[in-house]
């Protein structure tokens, strides 16, 4: 029997596929449902150049299935708008000219709902192609829901830090009730593995080409802390001076806070005492939670905070070798569209708060794993074109689908970028 549900796809009889198809109806579900409370102007906005508007992001990951499924497999399929690959491909250079990433916000046109019913179209063309569709595509579409789970973050991530610019503060979802929380325990310390260890992904279920191929590598002793550093535990830096002290900095840092005038993390807001009290998120201005996980800072000020601490970041092969044992479906992330807030540490012994939160940067450059390889034509530029001058971060975060991340999944950014929700995790040597 076929159930018609929001999106407009059917659920397909069991059958080859079937899996992969599922995936993807519940993937371009949740998008919809992301944007579902935005204005056209919501939606067109762009509030720096690292952002995008949320309605390219909806159309790009649309241009991705049409793209490297329905054009590359299905003959005789015509695309919805030929106009429209200029203005949502990505960085594909194999797919031709583009519009300049820093111009996504003049996009005027086409319109959120015109976005919406490019989408409606892509998904239909691929449900009733799906049988026909080869083994190659069906793994496409497979990469492609994946593909835009990433989107899903960023474009909550994009939607917060426009709104963080409007004086209105004005919020997409309501607060969630959450309960006070005790003050968090004291941080302890993990030993972690040491000696030869294997890190990267295995090859049995779906990983991202960067996190292959699964190598050897020799870690010293070293301790991890068994939780994330807070919100508290932050603002004691801040008012010991930590930003203005260069001891603490890399010198490539303390240049970024001085020319920017940095003092805090990026959405702390002064309360009417002038103390940072407030912060802001897509659920509005809100109290600061000093129990929950510090976020938006960037590596400059995970490093430097480390080094106020006594301590340093982990490396990205001292945090998955730690991390394997770990269920990496539990933890504080994105179920369905809501407030996102990264929360306390619950009480407990062990490792916590490995997954969910916050994305925890460490201190390794994203470079490629031994024996990687990229694949052939465009496909190939997803990851290793931008192995240079950035770092990995692990985890996930509060605004990351559920399922969506591993002990092997690589994120990776600059070390000035801070408007995702990243946060910080420490380490010691032993």
């Amino acid at each position: 029997m076929n159930m018609v549900i929001a999106t407009g796809l059917p659920v397909v009889q069991e059958g080859l596929g079937d899996q992969t198809l599922e995936r993807f109806r519940h993937v371009r579900a949740r998008s919809v449902a992301l944007a579902a409370g935005l204005s056209d102007a919501d939606a067109t906005a762009q509030s720096m150049e690292d952002a995008s508007p949320a309605k390219w992001h909806l159309g790009h990951v649309t241009w991705f299935f049409e793209t490297f499924v329905l054009r590359d497999h299905l003959p005789g399929y015509e695309a919805y708008d030929a106009r429209w690959p200029f203005i949502f491909n990505s960085y594909y250079e194999a797919e031709g000219a583009r519009i300049a990433r820093p111009s996504r916000g003049l996009l005027t046109r086409p319109s959120l709902d015109e976005v919406r019913a490019y989408r409606a179209h892509v998904d239909a063309a691929i449900v009733a192609a799906w049988e026909r569709l080869p083994q190659a595509a069906w793994e496409l579409v497979e990469l492609g829901t994946h593909h835009e789970e990433q989107h899903q973050e960023l474009l909550q991530t994009d939607l917060l830090h426009l709104f963080a610019q409007n004086p209105l503060a004005p919020s997409l979802w309501p607060a969630r009730e959450i309960a006070s929380a005790a003050p968090p325990e004291p941080m302890r310390w993990i030993e972690g593995r040491a000696g030869l260890v294997e890190i990267g992904h295995g090859g049995t279920g779906f990983g991202f080409d960067c996190e292959g191929p699964r190598h050897t590598v020799w870690l010293q002793r070293h301790a991890l802390s068994d939780r994330l550093v807070t919100n508290g535990e932050w603002r004691a830096f801040v008012e010991d001076g930590g930003y203005d002290a260069p001891a603490h900095w890399l010198s490539d840092g303390w240049d970024w806070v001085r020319a920017n005038g940095i003092d805090a993390p990026l959405y702390w807001r002064r309360d009417a005492s002038g103390r940072f009290g407030d912060s802001f998120g897509l659920d509005g201005l809100q109290p600061l939670d000093l129990a929950a996980p510090v976020t938006h800072v960037s590596l400059y000020e995970a490093d430097a905070y480390a080094h106020w601490a006594g301590a340093r970041l982990p490396t990205e092969a001292e945090w998955e070798a730690s991390a394997e044992a770990i269920d990496a479906s539990a933890g504080n992330f994105l179920d369905e569209p809501g407030a996102v807030r990264p929360l306390p540490a619950r009480r407990g012994e062990g490792l916590r708060q490995m997954f969910g939160d916050v994305w925890q940067w460490t201190n390794s450059s994203f470079l490629a794993h031994p024996g990687f390889r990229a694949a052939d034509g465009a496909i190939g530029e997803y990851n290793g074109k931008f192995m240079s001058g950035q770092f990995v971060l692990k985890g996930g975060s509060c605004a990351t689908p559920r399922g969506h991340t591993r002990a092997s999944y690589r994120n990776f950014f600059q070390p000035n970028k801070r408007w995702q929700f990243t946060g910080v995790r420490l380490a010691r040597d032993l």
